[in-house]
């Protein structure tokens, strides 16, 4: 928050007569909301925050309020509305100078959907939810570090953006060793062997390569067998799959023992 807060202040100089009341107004709304977020009111927040955005439209101000809002909203558990808001500013303002955050926030905000408030309160793992929210953060990120490089946001997002690689990535796997465990050992080759094809360097990569192995080996499918064996040997030569088994990583999320 507080991005456009320096040219709002040369802006609101050059504001005529006419306007001064409601730029005045906008501008009393606006601290309040920002009193409201600091002290957790966000419902109040938005409601000032919608009303900025009303007043002083077509101003810097406005575009402030719309990202601020967006935030309140994401603060305040109300995910679609968040995107909503932050789509909006995106494709009104592609030449704003709060454009980069624009584009972190709505990774943020993807970001945070997919770790999921009920996975992180019994320790379940990104990996074992459903991935639209996770790909949606990662091609967000992606937009963020390739427009804009030297952004201050664009470190974090590298670091949120291997996350969740390493995230869909351990997805795949969890998928074909759950088919691996219920015999379906063609639809268990097929999913580790799209999890190495699409995350190569993931570390659930080392999984995924055993797994072709043994259901390629339960479906006598001897070349296909050896030469996952192979990969997987060259790239991980003391992999614990190759000494314990596809029991090395079976352990349930909420086992905590």
């Amino acid at each position: 928050m507080g991005l456009l807060a320096a040219a709002i202040m040369v802006a609101g100089c050059s504001s005529t007569p006419k306007n001064e009341r409601a730029d005045s107004q906008a501008e009393r709304l606006y601290r309040e909301a920002l009193d409201d977020i600091a002290a957790g009111g966000y419902d109040r927040a938005i409601r000032s925050l919608e009303r900025v955005e009303g007043l002083a439209a077509g101003t810097l101000l406005a575009q402030q309020a719309q990202l601020d809002l967006s935030y309140t909203q994401w603060r305040s558990g109300e995910r679609a509305p968040a995107l909503a808001t932050i789509e909006r500013f995106i494709k009104l303002n592609p030449s704003s100078p709060a454009l980069d955050y624009a584009m972190y926030l709505r990774g943020v905000i993807n970001f945070a959907d997919s770790l999921g408030f009920l996975g992180s309160l019994a320790g379940q793992r990104l990996s074992e939810r459903d991935q639209r929210a996770a790909r949606d953060s990662w091609q967000a990120f992606k937009q963020l570090v390739d427009q804009f490089p030297a952004s201050p946001y664009t470190p974090d997002a590298r670091l949120r953006m291997a996350f969740i690689v390493n995230s869909l990535a351990e997805y795949e796997v969890n998928v074909a060793r759950y088919y691996y465990r219920r015999g379906a050992y063609v639809a268990a080759a097929n999913r580790a062997q799209q999890a190495v094809a699409e995350f190569p360097s993931a570390p659930a990569t080392e999984e995924a390569l055993y797994l072709m192995v043994v259901s390629y080996d339960r479906l006598q499918l001897a070349p296909l067998r050896d030469a996952a064996e192979r990969v997987l040997r060259l790239t991980y030569p003391d992999s614990e799959f190759l000494r314990r088994g596809v029991a090395a990583a079976d352990r349930p999320w909420w086992k905590v023992w």
